[in-house]
């Protein structure tokens, strides 16, 4: 009997997109080395409170530990990004890339977007991820040319106006 393969739900954690900024990578790296600070003072405080005696009634000792084991995942999951980061490089204006700032003319509107990776994502700020409809009708194009992209089951006409 096959089992019926369901979409991720709205908690389930999203894969890793290693595409990213310089400065993304630069947080990442940020981040790691406070965690780093923070984790041999959560590693006494687990020893101390081992110290107490019963493990099974020592409620500090078990919050201490789950604080222990939080920032241990973290570490790993954040080394495990650095190390398998791919930094955006730009190598050209003449075509848009993952980087790009683009200009668009949508429906005599212009409207700025910045293509990244989705961990970078903020569609409030513009900033769009590669793998998004309008990020993926949007790499490869150059500056001049007219495109229509599907967006919420309608065809709308774009026209690159700017690539910085």
């Amino acid at each position: 009997m096959q089992l019926p393969t369901r979409k991720p739900g709205k908690y389930s954690i999203p894969k890793f997109d290693p595409v990213m900024s310089k400065e993304k990578l630069d947080e990442l790296k940020v981040e790691f080395v406070k965690l780093k600070k923070k984790r041999p003072h959560a590693s006494s405080e687990v020893a101390r409170l081992a110290e107490m005696g019963d493990f099974s009634e020592n409620v500090e000792y078990q919050l201490a530990k789950r604080r222990l084991r939080g920032i241990n995942s973290a570490l790993l999951k954040l080394e495990y990004q650095i190390d398998h980061a791919e930094v955006i490089d730009l190598k050209n204006n003449s075509t848009i890339q993952v980087g790009h700032s683009v200009v668009l003319k949508v429906d005599k509107n212009k409207k700025t977007y910045k293509i990244l990776g989705s961990s970078e994502t903020d569609p409030t700020k513009g900033v769009i991820s590669y793998t998004s409809p309008i990020g993926e009708a949007l790499l490869g194009h150059k500056l001049g040319d007219v495109f229509d992209v599907e967006i919420g089951g309608k065809s709308v006409e774009c026209e690159v106006l700017d690539i910085k």
